[in-house]
């Protein structure tokens, strides 16, 4: 017992001397739009466009889409899907080829009021489809992946109401993501998001949000890890279709 003791002791050892963590810095753009047909019907969109700086390159550009349900006690359900264009993950990479992958999702979101403090709780599911590559070139169609589970907190602190209305608050939200499946192996571990953002709300309709995200990522090999540091800029716009309707 001792000596198998020792030698696990060996073996973590090991693993972590031989971990790498690459940093990388990035640039999101993203725009966000609510659509409310109801009080308990909504369909969520958004476009997100992902950039490497320094040095520059192309790394992601997202298309979401969700049907909102509003459910009992501040809960809602949504399902939808993504289209994910993904670049190489090396913004120095000769390769330019841009991999589609589709992702059906379901998810849960819960708010909680407390006080001035406001708690918000959100549970993904997505299954994963990658467009299949042979020799740097897109063939074939879209091959199933595998499924990840996702879980976020986020707190909201307002800092100024103006006419009962929040206008600017402050957001932490720390998201964690793990992968189920044949395929997965050395990284069941996923990735961890933590974002830091100031949100301004212009009016009913439109807020800015400018903030900072560290996503740390685990590669395939289970020791190699990336570490980025990025900006967001967002754009939120609410249609209320109700009450222009009542207008």
């Amino acid at each position: 017992m001792k000596n198998e003791t020792i030698i696990l002791l060996l073996i973590s050892t090991l693993t972590f001397a031989q971990k790498k963590v690459e940093k990388q810095q990035l640039l999101w753009y993203g725009y966000y739009n609510t659509l409310k047909f109801n009080e308990n019907w909504s369909l969520l969109s958004e476009i997100q466009e992902r950039q490497f700086y320094n040095p520059t390159a192309q790394h992601q550009l997202v298309f979401r889409s969700n049907l909102e349900r509003k459910l009992a006690g501040n809960w809602n359900v949504s399902g939808g899907v993504t289209l994910f264009l993904q670049n190489p993950n090396d913004p120095n990479s000769e390769n330019n080829l841009t991999v589609p992958e589709l992702r059906p999702d379901i998810g849960f979101n819960n708010k909680q009021k407390l006080g001035f403090l406001t708690i918000s709780h959100r549970y993904k599911a997505e299954a994963r489809f990658f467009h299949d590559v042979e020799n740097d070139k897109l063939v074939g169609g879209f091959r199933f992946s595998n499924f990840r589970f996702r879980y976020q907190l986020g707190l909201d602190f307002p800092f100024w109401k103006k006419e009962e209305k929040e206008k600017l608050s402050f957001k932490v939200k720390d998201e964690i993501m793990f992968n189920v499946g044949k395929k997965v192996v050395k990284n069941t571990f996923d990735q961890n998001r933590i974002y830091l953002a100031l949100n301004y709300r212009l009016n009913d309709s439109y807020a800015v949000e400018m903030g900072y995200m560290n996503w740390f990522q685990q590669q395939k090999t289970g020791v190699d890890f990336y570490s980025r540091d990025i900006l967001r800029f967002s754009l939120f716009h609410t249609i209320d279709l109700k009450k222009k309707n009542n207008d």
